[in-house]
Protein backbone atom coordinates (compact mmCIF):
# COMPACT_ATOMS: atom_id res chain seq x y z
CA UNK A 1 0.00 0.00 0.00
CA UNK A 2 1.16 3.55 -0.27
CA UNK A 3 1.82 5.34 3.05
CA UNK A 4 3.43 9.07 3.75
CA UNK A 5 7.33 8.35 5.14
CA UNK A 6 9.27 10.87 6.77
CA UNK A 7 12.80 11.26 5.66
CA UNK A 8 14.13 14.16 6.76
CA UNK A 9 13.63 18.07 8.12
CA UNK A 10 11.67 19.64 5.41
CA UNK A 11 11.24 16.08 3.42
CA UNK A 12 8.04 13.23 3.41
CA UNK A 13 7.49 10.89 0.36
CA UNK A 14 4.83 8.12 -0.95
CA UNK A 15 6.14 4.40 -0.41
CA UNK A 16 5.02 1.02 -1.02
CA UNK A 17 5.18 -0.54 2.74
CA UNK A 18 2.97 -3.47 3.75
CA UNK A 19 -0.68 -3.01 4.69
CA UNK A 20 -1.50 -3.15 8.46
CA UNK A 21 -2.49 -6.41 10.21
CA UNK A 22 -4.60 -7.26 12.93
CA UNK A 23 -2.17 -7.55 15.91
CA UNK A 24 -3.99 -7.47 18.89
CA UNK A 25 -7.83 -8.50 19.32
CA UNK A 26 -9.09 -5.13 20.04
CA UNK A 27 -7.71 -3.73 17.06
CA UNK A 28 -9.00 -2.55 13.80
CA UNK A 29 -7.80 -2.02 10.22
CA UNK A 30 -9.42 0.94 8.58
CA UNK A 31 -9.41 1.81 4.34
CA UNK A 32 -8.48 5.87 4.58
CA UNK A 33 -10.85 8.00 2.66
CA UNK A 34 -9.60 10.89 3.84
CA UNK A 35 -6.58 12.41 5.97
CA UNK A 36 -5.10 15.62 6.91
CA UNK A 37 -1.55 17.37 8.13
CA UNK A 38 -1.79 18.91 11.37
CA UNK A 39 0.05 21.98 12.67
CA UNK A 40 1.88 19.62 15.54
CA UNK A 41 2.95 17.11 12.09
CA UNK A 42 4.99 20.26 11.13
CA UNK A 43 7.08 20.28 14.67
CA UNK A 44 9.29 17.38 12.80
CA UNK A 45 8.68 18.60 9.48
CA UNK A 46 10.70 21.48 10.61
CA UNK A 47 13.12 19.76 12.87
CA UNK A 48 12.27 21.19 15.85
CA UNK A 49 11.34 17.39 17.41
CA UNK A 50 12.76 14.58 16.70
CA UNK A 51 11.51 11.83 14.08
CA UNK A 52 13.09 8.41 13.23
CA UNK A 53 13.97 8.70 9.57
CA UNK A 54 11.58 6.39 7.63
CA UNK A 55 8.77 6.57 10.34
CA UNK A 56 4.73 6.47 8.78
CA UNK A 57 3.07 9.83 9.96
CA UNK A 58 0.03 11.34 10.30
CA UNK A 59 -3.13 10.92 12.92
CA UNK A 60 -6.06 12.40 11.60
CA UNK A 61 -8.56 10.55 9.26
CA UNK A 62 -11.44 9.33 8.35
CA UNK A 63 -12.31 5.92 5.99
CA UNK A 64 -14.35 2.71 6.39
CA UNK A 65 -13.42 -0.35 8.25
CA UNK A 66 -11.53 -3.43 6.28
CA UNK A 67 -11.07 -6.05 9.36
CA UNK A 68 -11.72 -6.06 12.91
CA UNK A 69 -10.48 -8.18 15.98
CA UNK A 70 -12.00 -10.81 17.67
CA UNK A 71 -13.53 -8.25 20.61
CA UNK A 72 -14.33 -5.91 18.28
CA UNK A 73 -17.98 -5.72 18.04
CA UNK A 74 -19.35 -2.01 18.19
CA UNK A 75 -18.55 -1.71 14.73
CA UNK A 76 -18.33 -4.02 11.50
CA UNK A 77 -16.82 -4.38 8.33
CA UNK A 78 -17.88 -1.57 6.13
CA UNK A 79 -18.71 1.03 8.21
CA UNK A 80 -18.10 4.11 7.85
CA UNK A 81 -15.76 6.27 10.98
CA UNK A 82 -13.86 9.02 12.38
CA UNK A 83 -10.19 7.48 13.66
CA UNK A 84 -9.02 9.97 16.46
CA UNK A 85 -5.97 9.91 17.24
CA UNK A 86 -6.15 9.04 20.88
CA UNK A 87 -7.13 5.35 20.84
CA UNK A 88 -9.05 5.28 24.31
CA UNK A 89 -10.33 2.31 25.68
CA UNK A 90 -13.19 3.76 27.20
CA UNK A 91 -13.51 1.79 30.68
CA UNK A 92 -10.37 3.05 32.72
CA UNK A 93 -10.61 5.57 35.17
CA UNK A 94 -9.44 8.49 32.64
CA UNK A 95 -12.02 7.50 29.82
CA UNK A 96 -14.34 7.43 32.65
CA UNK A 97 -13.59 10.22 33.48
CA UNK A 98 -14.20 11.75 30.26
CA UNK A 99 -10.12 12.42 29.54
CA UNK A 100 -9.88 9.35 26.88
CA UNK A 101 -6.61 11.62 25.70
CA UNK A 102 -5.00 10.16 28.75
CA UNK A 103 -6.32 6.47 28.31
CA UNK A 104 -4.31 4.24 31.05
CA UNK A 105 -4.71 1.34 28.80
CA UNK A 106 -2.53 2.49 25.94
CA UNK A 107 -0.01 -0.06 25.81
CA UNK A 108 1.46 1.49 22.55
CA UNK A 109 2.70 5.46 22.61
CA UNK A 110 1.24 7.89 19.80
CA UNK A 111 -0.47 7.74 17.06
CA UNK A 112 0.97 7.47 13.67
CA UNK A 113 0.28 5.92 10.22
CA UNK A 114 -2.67 7.74 9.18
CA UNK A 115 -1.38 9.43 6.03
CA UNK A 116 -2.32 6.18 4.35
CA UNK A 117 -4.08 4.15 2.02
CA UNK A 118 -4.08 1.88 5.59
CA UNK A 119 -4.29 2.19 8.98
CA UNK A 120 -4.36 0.50 12.14
CA UNK A 121 -6.61 1.04 15.02
CA UNK A 122 -6.31 0.54 18.41
CA UNK A 123 -8.75 0.30 20.61
CA UNK A 124 -11.46 0.26 17.90
CA UNK A 125 -14.23 -1.11 19.84
CA UNK A 126 -15.06 1.98 21.86
CA UNK A 127 -12.43 4.78 20.47
CA UNK A 128 -13.86 4.74 16.45
CA UNK A 129 -16.95 7.04 16.05
CA UNK A 130 -19.39 5.74 13.93
CA UNK A 131 -20.85 7.83 11.36
CA UNK A 132 -23.89 7.25 9.86
CA UNK A 133 -24.40 5.69 6.32
CA UNK A 134 -21.37 6.24 3.91
CA UNK A 135 -19.04 8.67 2.75
CA UNK A 136 -21.10 8.68 -0.85
CA UNK A 137 -23.99 10.05 1.20
CA UNK A 138 -22.15 13.25 2.11
CA UNK A 139 -21.21 16.60 0.68
CA UNK A 140 -17.48 17.10 0.33
CA UNK A 141 -17.60 19.77 3.69
CA UNK A 142 -19.63 17.23 5.57
CA UNK A 143 -16.55 14.56 4.69
CA UNK A 144 -13.63 17.92 5.49
CA UNK A 145 -16.03 18.41 8.79
CA UNK A 146 -15.35 14.41 9.80
CA UNK A 147 -11.83 15.03 9.07
CA UNK A 148 -11.67 17.64 11.46
CA UNK A 149 -13.39 15.71 14.39
CA UNK A 150 -10.53 13.21 14.50
CA UNK A 151 -8.24 15.66 15.86
CA UNK A 152 -8.79 19.95 15.56
CA UNK A 153 -12.36 20.51 16.15
CA UNK A 154 -12.24 18.28 19.18
CA UNK A 155 -8.73 19.68 20.42
CA UNK A 156 -10.66 23.66 19.78
CA UNK A 157 -13.02 22.26 22.02
CA UNK A 158 -11.06 20.81 24.85
CA UNK A 159 -9.77 24.45 25.18
CA UNK A 160 -13.05 25.48 25.55
CA UNK A 161 -14.40 22.61 27.79
CA UNK A 162 -11.51 23.09 30.19
CA UNK A 163 -11.56 27.09 30.21
CA UNK A 164 -14.99 26.34 31.04
CA UNK A 165 -16.91 29.02 28.52
CA UNK A 166 -20.39 29.09 29.23
CA UNK A 167 -23.48 31.04 28.13
CA UNK A 168 -22.48 35.03 27.99
CA UNK A 169 -18.75 35.00 28.60
CA UNK A 170 -15.98 36.52 26.98
CA UNK A 171 -13.72 34.63 25.43
CA UNK A 172 -10.29 35.28 24.18
CA UNK A 173 -9.21 32.30 21.62
CA UNK A 174 -4.94 32.68 21.37
CA UNK A 175 -3.98 31.27 18.01
CA UNK A 176 -5.56 31.48 14.55
CA UNK A 177 -4.43 27.82 13.01
CA UNK A 178 -6.90 24.91 12.55
CA UNK A 179 -7.10 24.01 16.66
CA UNK A 180 -7.40 28.28 17.16
CA UNK A 181 -10.34 28.45 14.65
CA UNK A 182 -12.12 25.44 15.88
CA UNK A 183 -11.72 27.04 19.24
CA UNK A 184 -13.70 30.01 18.52
CA UNK A 185 -16.07 27.51 17.08
CA UNK A 186 -16.50 25.34 20.26
CA UNK A 187 -16.85 28.97 22.54
CA UNK A 188 -19.44 29.95 20.39
CA UNK A 189 -21.37 26.65 20.31
CA UNK A 190 -20.79 26.53 24.33
CA UNK A 191 -22.71 30.43 24.03
CA UNK A 192 -20.17 32.69 24.44
CA UNK A 193 -21.16 35.86 23.87
CA UNK A 194 -17.74 37.88 23.01
CA UNK A 195 -15.43 35.98 21.29
CA UNK A 196 -12.12 37.77 20.67
CA UNK A 197 -9.39 36.51 17.89
CA UNK A 198 -5.96 36.46 18.16
CA UNK A 199 -4.96 36.57 14.74
CA UNK A 200 -2.19 38.67 12.35
CA UNK A 201 -3.24 36.87 8.55
CA UNK A 202 -6.20 38.12 7.23
CA UNK A 203 -7.04 34.52 5.66
CA UNK A 204 -7.58 33.73 8.80
CA UNK A 205 -9.26 36.67 10.58
CA UNK A 206 -11.97 36.57 8.01
CA UNK A 207 -12.71 32.74 8.83
CA UNK A 208 -12.53 33.64 12.42
CA UNK A 209 -15.17 35.76 11.76
CA UNK A 210 -17.36 33.63 9.88
CA UNK A 211 -16.98 31.24 12.93
CA UNK A 212 -18.17 33.55 15.29
CA UNK A 213 -15.29 35.93 16.28
CA UNK A 214 -16.61 39.48 17.12
CA UNK A 215 -13.41 41.05 17.43
CA UNK A 216 -9.62 40.33 15.84
CA UNK A 217 -6.68 41.56 17.71
CA UNK A 218 -3.46 41.33 15.49
CA UNK A 219 -0.98 42.86 18.09
CA UNK A 220 0.91 40.52 20.44
CA UNK A 221 2.36 40.56 23.48
CA UNK A 222 2.15 43.97 25.67
CA UNK A 223 0.48 45.11 22.86
CA UNK A 224 -2.25 42.27 22.54
CA UNK A 225 -2.86 42.66 26.57
CA UNK A 226 -3.57 46.61 26.61
CA UNK A 227 -6.19 45.81 23.37
CA UNK A 228 -8.02 43.40 25.17
CA UNK A 229 -8.18 45.41 27.94
CA UNK A 230 -9.35 47.95 26.44
CA UNK A 231 -12.01 45.52 24.80
CA UNK A 232 -13.02 44.67 28.11
CA UNK A 233 -12.74 46.52 31.02
CA UNK A 234 -11.27 43.83 33.36
CA UNK A 235 -10.40 40.91 30.89
CA UNK A 236 -11.63 37.94 29.42
CA UNK A 237 -14.07 35.58 31.32
CA UNK A 238 -12.15 32.50 29.81
CA UNK A 239 -9.35 32.11 27.48
CA UNK A 240 -8.11 29.19 25.08
CA UNK A 241 -4.67 28.50 24.49
CA UNK A 242 -4.07 27.09 21.10
CA UNK A 243 -0.07 27.85 20.34
CA UNK A 244 1.81 26.47 23.18
CA UNK A 245 4.66 29.24 22.55
CA UNK A 246 6.17 30.94 25.88
CA UNK A 247 4.86 34.21 24.32
CA UNK A 248 1.38 32.84 23.88
CA UNK A 249 1.10 31.19 27.69
CA UNK A 250 1.94 34.34 29.07
CA UNK A 251 -0.22 37.12 27.14
CA UNK A 252 -3.08 33.99 27.59
CA UNK A 253 -2.56 34.22 31.60
CA UNK A 254 -2.21 38.25 31.57
CA UNK A 255 -5.73 38.75 29.20
CA UNK A 256 -7.87 36.46 31.74
CA UNK A 257 -9.62 38.49 34.51
CA UNK A 258 -9.07 37.51 37.86
CA UNK A 259 -10.61 34.17 38.58
CA UNK A 260 -10.80 33.03 34.77
CA UNK A 261 -9.57 30.08 33.40
CA UNK A 262 -6.99 29.32 31.03
CA UNK A 263 -7.71 26.24 28.31
CA UNK A 264 -4.46 25.39 27.32
CA UNK A 265 -4.54 22.96 24.56
CA UNK A 266 -1.30 24.20 22.62
CA UNK A 267 1.76 21.47 22.86
CA UNK A 268 4.31 23.36 25.04
CA UNK A 269 7.29 24.52 23.73
CA UNK A 270 9.25 24.47 26.70
CA UNK A 271 9.45 22.37 29.45
CA UNK A 272 9.19 25.53 32.34
CA UNK A 273 6.35 28.28 32.73
CA UNK A 274 6.04 30.81 35.28
CA UNK A 275 3.25 30.14 37.42
CA UNK A 276 3.59 33.19 39.77
CA UNK A 277 0.71 35.19 37.63
CA UNK A 278 -1.66 32.42 38.34
CA UNK A 279 -1.19 33.23 42.05
CA UNK A 280 -1.55 36.80 41.85
CA UNK A 281 -5.10 36.70 40.03
CA UNK A 282 -6.66 33.83 40.66
CA UNK A 283 -6.13 32.02 37.56
CA UNK A 284 -7.25 28.75 36.73
CA UNK A 285 -4.88 26.69 34.40
CA UNK A 286 -6.29 23.32 32.43
CA UNK A 287 -6.09 21.41 29.40
CA UNK A 288 -4.01 18.77 27.73
CA UNK A 289 -4.65 16.12 25.14
CA UNK A 290 -7.76 16.60 24.22
CA UNK A 291 -10.59 13.99 24.88
CA UNK A 292 -11.62 13.11 20.72
CA UNK A 293 -14.01 10.25 20.89
CA UNK A 294 -15.85 11.52 24.42
CA UNK A 295 -16.68 14.88 22.77
CA UNK A 296 -16.94 13.58 19.14
CA UNK A 297 -19.72 11.76 20.76
CA UNK A 298 -21.53 13.48 23.11
CA UNK A 299 -21.65 16.52 20.97
CA UNK A 300 -19.74 17.45 18.16
CA UNK A 301 -20.40 15.02 15.54
CA UNK A 302 -24.44 15.57 16.31
CA UNK A 303 -23.61 19.36 16.01
CA UNK A 304 -21.88 18.60 11.99
CA UNK A 305 -24.48 16.08 11.35
CA UNK A 306 -27.13 18.70 12.21
CA UNK A 307 -25.20 21.69 10.39
CA UNK A 308 -24.54 24.03 13.30
CA UNK A 309 -20.82 23.99 12.78
CA UNK A 310 -18.57 23.41 10.10
CA UNK A 311 -14.98 23.14 10.76
CA UNK A 312 -14.45 21.35 7.62
CA UNK A 313 -13.38 25.08 6.47
CA UNK A 314 -10.20 25.12 7.88
CA UNK A 315 -9.05 22.99 5.27
CA UNK A 316 -8.40 25.41 2.62
CA UNK A 317 -6.64 23.50 -0.03
CA UNK A 318 -6.19 19.79 -0.82
CA UNK A 319 -3.91 17.37 -2.33
CA UNK A 320 -4.27 13.69 -3.61
CA UNK A 321 -1.87 11.50 -1.11
CA UNK A 322 0.79 11.16 -3.42
CA UNK A 323 1.38 14.73 -3.59
CA UNK A 324 1.30 15.04 0.16
CA UNK A 325 5.28 16.69 0.00
CA UNK A 326 3.14 19.66 -1.54
CA UNK A 327 0.55 19.23 1.70
CA UNK A 328 3.27 20.06 4.22
CA UNK A 329 4.63 22.41 1.81
CA UNK A 330 1.41 24.14 1.49
CA UNK A 331 1.03 24.44 5.61
CA UNK A 332 4.76 25.09 6.16
CA UNK A 333 4.51 28.10 4.10
CA UNK A 334 1.21 29.34 5.18
CA UNK A 335 -0.26 28.91 2.02
CA UNK A 336 -3.04 26.90 3.90
CA UNK A 337 -4.35 26.91 7.05
CA UNK A 338 -4.64 23.64 7.14
CA UNK A 339 -4.34 20.85 4.24
CA UNK A 340 -6.41 17.57 3.49
CA UNK A 341 -5.63 14.86 1.71
CA UNK A 342 -7.58 12.80 -0.51
CA UNK A 343 -6.67 9.18 -0.48
CA UNK A 344 -9.55 7.37 -1.95
CA UNK A 345 -12.75 8.38 -3.16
Amino acid sequence: MKATVFIKPGKVEIQEVDKPTIQNSTDAIIKVVRASVCGSDLWWFRGINDMPANSLVGHEAIGIVDEIGEDVHSVKVGDFVIAPFTHGCGHCAACLAGFDGNCLNQKEMGSSGYQAEYLRFRSADWALVKVPGQPSDYSDDQLNSFVALADVMATGYHAAVSAEVSEGDTVVVMGDGAVGLSGVIAAKLLGAKRIIAMSRHEDRQKLAREFGATDIIAERGDEAVAKVMALTGDGADAVLECVGTEQSVDTAVKVGRPGAVVGRVGVPQKETMNTNNLFWKNIGLRGGIASVTTYDKATLLKAVLDGKINPGKVFTQQFKLDDVQKAYDAMDQRKAIKSLLIVNE
